[in-house]
């Protein structure tokens, strides 16, 4: 699978990976990883390539309605979980003990929380990456350059001023399969 995903990425798709490509699962066991800008469903594909040409399981979570079956048997295949997203849940704390509870766990989301354009990213991936104390990894979804950039692992201060600034420098001039919605 690896071996054809490599070739849909780099050579049907043309696309390159930059950066931290040496961020094994063998060193990096847990961590919130975000990829912007999301602006189309074929970033969900990109990530999935992505994740088998650089040879790191990631994870997802999506509403547990999405979890009936037979979908849920590719969902949880693929790296799903399912969460709760009804009201007086603290989903930050929901999801830092889904951290806990695994040996192995890489949770990627989309800091905008959407596919449209927004004014400002949610936070709530960096309260996870805190409440669970492991590291955020960033990477683009550039379809202008057609590339990947992988980002060393950092981890949050507790300072959100600083640190999103230095996470959305990381961002800067990315555009994604929308360009307006970047």
């Amino acid at each position: 699978m690896r071996r054809l995903s490599k070739f849909i990425y780099f050579r049907i798709l043309g696309w390159k990976v930059v950066g931290n490509t040496t961020c094994s699962k063998e060193h990096i066991q847990k961590a919130v990883l975000i990829a912007a800008p999301h602006t189309s469903w074929h970033d969900f594909f990109i990530a999935l390539l992505l994740r088998q040409v650089v040879g790191i399981k990631s994870n997802f979570i999506a509403k547990k309605e999405l979890f009936f079956w037979p979908l849920n048997l590719y969902l949880k295949r693929i790296g799903g979980a399912p969460l709760d997203r009804s009201s007086g849940q603290n989903k930050v704390e929901t999801i830092a003990k889904l951290f806990a509870s695994k040996d192995e766990f890489r949770l990627a989301l989309s800091p905008e929380g959407t596919r449209k354009k927004v004014e400002h990213w949610k936070t709530g991936f960096y309260y996870i990456a805190l409440a669970a104390k492991v590291p955020i990894i960033m990477f683009t979804l550039d379809f202008e350059n057609k590339q990947n950039k992988i980002s060393e692992p950092f981890y949050p201060t507790n300072d959100i001023e600083k640190d999103m600034a230095k996470i959305r420098s990381f961002f800067e001039g990315v555009k994604g399969k929308i360009p307006e919605y970047s």
